[in-house]
């Protein structure tokens, strides 16, 4: 079926790689041989020309920018015109070659990524360490340079992308929108509802059974347990969902159209503290600190009715029925993970356990609206929980 690129408002003509997209199927709907036009087919060859030079000084590439250059006499080019032009240099390396359109509307770098993954064309591995090197990019021109390396990998493995959104994306990076961009790519690559190709495992890609948290899986032994444990503390105090190397760790469930966007749920945001907490409490321990059963509530009369045995008895006791009553009347999520971290250092020394299930429910619906009683049913327990475990004798 013949589709067209219908240009939004402010735009008079479709990207040339919309356009190039067109032609191609132009051609098979009128039942001619699926190739470029001539167009085409010399703008494509203007683009690869484009490769490594500086917007603006590639003579040949000035018929395919479509974003116009304002007459205003300045020296310093538009940060758009600058992006599309990175964007058709990545779009004629991705599609030089190519047998079909590699303009895939829809299709963002992230979900790109994880068919790749899915292609075994390269080893899991691999594909998160090139997905996390563009990501942590400091620049546009860093962040180009990572991608002109991995949109030839796409291309090999079939695989498309949307060359409208990357422009997007590559004209927000040096801005205060690049976080959005970060956590679309992290979630379009942990989504577990993106079509798996032909031949994958059945169940793969296709949202199947949930993946248990990361906390529940971590094995303490495992060769890797301490570089994963130092990815996801790199997190902490950082905005979730941005930061590249938790990408890997991350389970949470939405719909896909959110993780097009990018957006910063409750359940994202539990997760992400979630993990950084479990990271920082769990190093240096050869045990598991996710321990099913034990609340923030009897994590911390455990610590209490273990500083009552100290040289500081009651004072350190009382201290920490202080700190954990601030816990306790935490105004919003955001003060309770504050105080949550405060604990961390404190079970990690003394080796006691905590539910991470448990925590991760209560960051996603202390506050939340909908569930307005929440929080005073967390108090409620969690105090009982406390003087339970301050009174329990061994």
């Amino acid at each position: 079926m013949t589709t067209s690129s219908t240009p939004p408002a402010g735009r008079s003509r479709p990207f040339f790689w919309e356009e190039a997209a067109d032609d191609w199927r132009s051609a098979c709907g009128e039942g001619r041989r699926p190739e470029f036009s001539e167009y085409v087919a010399r703008g494509l060859r203007a683009l690869r020309e484009g490769v490594g030079q500086e917007a603006g000084t590639v003579p040949a590439m000035r018929s395919v920018h479509r974003v116009p250059l304002p007459d205003d006499g300045l020296d310093r080019l538009p940060d758009r015109y600058v992006a599309e032009h990175r964007a058709l240099t990545l779009f004629g390396l991705h599609q030089h070659t190519a047998s079909e359109p590699v303009h895939q509307p829809g299709l963002g770098l992230g979900t790109a990524c994880l068919l790749l993954r899915r292609s075994e064309a390269l080893t899991e591995a691999a594909v998160e360490r090139r997905l996390i090197a563009a990501a942590t990019a400091q620049d546009l021109h860093e962040l180009v340079q990572h991608l002109q390396r991995l949109v030839p990998l796409l291309r090999q493995a079939g695989t498309g992308l949307d060359y409208t959104r990357l422009f997007r994306e590559l004209t927000a990076w040096d801005g205060p929108d690049r976080n959005r961009v970060l956590r679309s790519w992290g979630l379009q690559y942990t989504d577990p509802a993106t079509s798996a190709p032909a031949g994958a495992a059945a169940g793969e890609g296709t949202g199947g059974q949930e993946r248990a948290p990361y906390w529940v899986t971590f094995e303490p032994g495992g060769p890797d347990a301490g570089a994963e444990l130092a990815a996801l503390r790199s997190g902490t105090g950082r905005e979730p969902g941005t930061v590249a190397a938790m990408w890997p760790f991350h389970r949470t469930r939405m719909a896909s159209e959110w993780r097009n966007k990018g957006s910063l749920t409750r359940d994202l945001a539990a997760e992400h503290t979630s993990l950084t907490l479990f990271a920082r409490h769990q190093q240096t321990h050869a045990r598991r600190m996710h321990v099913t059963g034990s609340s923030p509530g009897t994590a911390a009369g455990l610590l209490a009715r273990k500083a009552a045995t100290d040289s500081e008895g009651k004072a350190a006791t009382a201290a920490l029925e202080r700190r954990f009553g601030h816990l306790l009347t935490s105004a919003d999520a955001d003060e309770l993970a504050m105080h949550l971290r405060s604990f961390a250092p404190l079970l990690n020394r003394a080796g006691v356990g905590l539910d991470y299930d448990l925590l991760r429910t209560a960051l996603r619906t202390w506050d939340d609206p909908r569930r307005p009683h929440a929080a005073g049913r967390f108090r409620q327990q969690w105090d009982r929980d406390f003087h339970t475990a301050v009174t329990t004798t061994s």
